[in-house]
């Protein structure tokens, strides 16, 4: 399902889906300054207090959580102006997160805004209608009745809307955040009727630093893809931001980002309390270096009769749905440690290596669910590098899944894109990316990076060590999926993108990176 075009306003209010990734920058850099706020707790209430904005909730719809236990927040986007009524408010947004001192990693997860819910008081709707009819309390009731099980209710302890306008600000205090993009979004409205206008963008794939008004259209960007694929590319921008956002002069700047906070959200009362915040900052202290997995939400699209007050919207059904829960409480079974499963070691063939040279690809791509591909991606890669000059080798992978094609090429989108990428000293290093299409029509692609800068960000995530082929790799896990295979040499770095959704198996993954072949002029 792909959301029709629709027009939007260009009176400076935003999309709903960048409320939630600006509310993670200023939350992530809570967390990353966790030390420093755990000591200025008095001035970050007062400033809450001055510039926030206080919900009243029914009884009972927040659960206060003692000193040192574990929280679950409900973080909602929003187009509400605080002062207006609700009536009209969207919440196109809705993320969990939950921070558990006894668990090695915080779990979030994303419910769609088009999914099907009982909303209390107003039946079977869409549960974005939830916000509009009883604001942030009635939509933290309906999710927790949507995630409660007989005898096990799902509590929430802080639930805070975002909207709009601190986004980019805070994106350009952080210094921009460097993202892995999966495909080209692009739109322009250049001859459109205004039925058919919306916000326009072009970011180009490939590892993209990507700064305010960037990162702001490549958030909320929703009109090529479907709900399932805009939910795992904020969730995939989360990591990114929360594993960039430390270091730096984060402390010197920690009174302004928490006043942005407070000026572009809404929250439960307790939160902006000197001792809600001291409980939560404790907390952040505790999980400061903790990675961030993704529970995936298990849903299912279904298409409605034209005369269905649903229209066409998501389903889930109850065992999936428990299931997830349970994910999403226990975050130790999606950690680092167990996220990027160890692979058996495979015997090196001849002429294999462990990181440069010449190798021959073993001759079994169907035991990894593959299909040969060497004769698509070879001519794309050795048209490229008559095009371009690259100080480093061009690999091309030999194995692709088996509804897996490059994207036709075009002069705005050639296949693969070379391209100048620069650290955040402003020196230029050269890249390729390849991008190859799994399901166009529900916006799934994955893709094979190549960069002569050896030391990006991607490679400060938290890693396992394991083999593909004769290749010593890097893997990194989300939630027992991997989402990069990384390979580095003395000249480049190399890795091997999942689609948003993570939709390649692991062993997908790994095969892909064991079929890379060195492309030549």
């Amino acid at each position: 399902m792909v959301d029709p075009p629709t027009p939007e306003p260009d009176s400076g209010r935003f999309l709903l889906r960048a409320a939630l990734a600006g509310l993670f920058v200023v939350f992530c850099v809570a967390g990353a300054t966790a030390t420093a706020a755990l000591l200025q707790v008095k001035t970050v209430s007062d400033t809450f207090h001055r510039y926030g904005h206080v919900v009243d909730f029914r009884k009972r719809t927040i659960t206060r959580a003692e000193a040192g236990q574990a929280q679950t927040i409900l973080l909602v986007g929003s187009d509400h102006r605080y002062g207006h009524a609700n009536s009209d408010a969207r919440s196109d947004t809705l993320m969990l997160l939950r921070i558990d001192p006894d668990q090695r990693a915080i779990a979030a997860l994303s419910v769609p805004r088009d999914l099907a819910a009982d909303i209390p008081g107003h039946g079977m709707s869409k549960i974005n209608a939830a916000y509009g009819e009883g604001g942030l309390d009635l939509t933290t009731r309906t999710v927790e009745r949507l995630l409660s099980e007989p005898g096990r209710p799902f509590r929430i302890n802080h639930a805070i809307t975002a909207t709009f306008s601190g986004f980019q600000q805070v994106v350009d205090r952080l210094h921009c955040i460097y993202v892995d993009v999966d495909r080209r979004y692009y739109h322009s409205n250049a001859g459109l009727p205004p039925s058919e206008q919306y916000s326009e963008i072009d970011i180009q794939p490939g590892y993209r630093r990507l700064c305010g008004a960037k990162a702001l259209a490549y958030v909320r960007y929703r009109h090529g893809d479907n709900d399932l694929v805009r939910a795992a590319r904020q969730q995939a921008f989360v990591s990114d931001l929360k594993q960039q956002a430390g270091g730096g002069d984060l402390v010197a700047k920690l009174k302004s980002f928490v006043k942005i906070f407070a000026k572009t959200t809404e929250t439960d009362g307790d939160l902006q309390s000197s001792s809600g915040l001291l409980r939560l900052i404790d907390l952040l202290v505790f999980s400061e270096h903790h990675a961030l997995v993704q529970v995936h939400f298990p849903a299912a699209f279904v298409s409605g009769p034209a005369d269905s007050a649903l229209g066409d919207y998501v389903t889930t059904t109850p065992g999936g749905l428990a299931a997830a829960v349970r994910r999403f409480m226990h975050a130790d079974s999606l950690g680092p440690k167990r996220a990027a499963p160890a692979v058996a070691r495979t015997p090196r063939r001849a002429g294999g290596h462990r990181g440069r040279g010449r190798r021959a690809p073993p001759a079994a791509p169907a035991a990894f669910g593959l299909v040969p591909a060497l004769s698509a991606g070879a001519p794309l890669a050795k048209a490229a590098l008559r095009r371009e000059r690259l100080p480093f080798p061009m690999y091309v992978p030999a194995w692709l899944t088996p509804h897996g094609v490059y994207p036709p090429a075009a002069p705005a989108a050639p296949s693969p894109i070379v391209y100048v990428l620069r650290d955040r000293a402003g020196r230029r290093h050269r890249a390729y990316r390849f991008v190859v299409t799994e399901n166009a029509s529900e916006g799934r692609y994955y893709g094979v990076e190549g960069t002569n800068w050896l030391s990006p960000p991607i490679l400060d995530q938290r890693t396992s060590p394991s083999h593909a082929g004769g290749r010593a790799v890097r893997l990194v896990g989300d939630g027992g999926h991997l989402r990069y295979v990384i390979w580095r040499t003395p000249r480049a770095v190399y890795w091997v993108s999942n689609a948003l959704t993570l939709d390649l198996s692991n062993r997908q993954m790994l095969g892909i990176a064991r079929s890379l072949m060195r492309v030549r002029r």
